[in-house]
């Protein structure tokens, strides 16, 4: 069974935040890993995109919603420990 998870492996964005619940895989099904502002039709929306691009998205997204910047620093401290960016 494919493992669940809470958070997109890409963004760290809550799974159920995503409106359109969820990335979908290249069958069509829902992706359990991936929300859908990352994943659609079994690949990455931004396949170049560096960890360091990611944080500065998240951290710039997470401003525009009116979070604090510590807090914004300190969500995104954790992505690079998302399983998209295991090396």
């Amino acid at each position: 069974m494919e493992k669940t998870y809470k958070n997109c492996q890409s963004c760290s964005m809550p799974l159920n935040k995503d409106a359109k619940g969820g990335g979908t895989n290249a069958n069509g099904s829902k992706s359990a890993m991936y929300c859908s502002l990352c994943y659609e039709n079994g690949k990455f929306i931004n396949p170049e995109m560096t960890v360091e691009d990611m944080q500065a998205l998240v951290k710039s997204k997470l401003k525009e919603f009116g979070f604090p910047i510590f807090l914004a620093g300190l969500f995104t401290k954790s992505i690079p420990k998302l399983e998209r960016w295991k090396k």
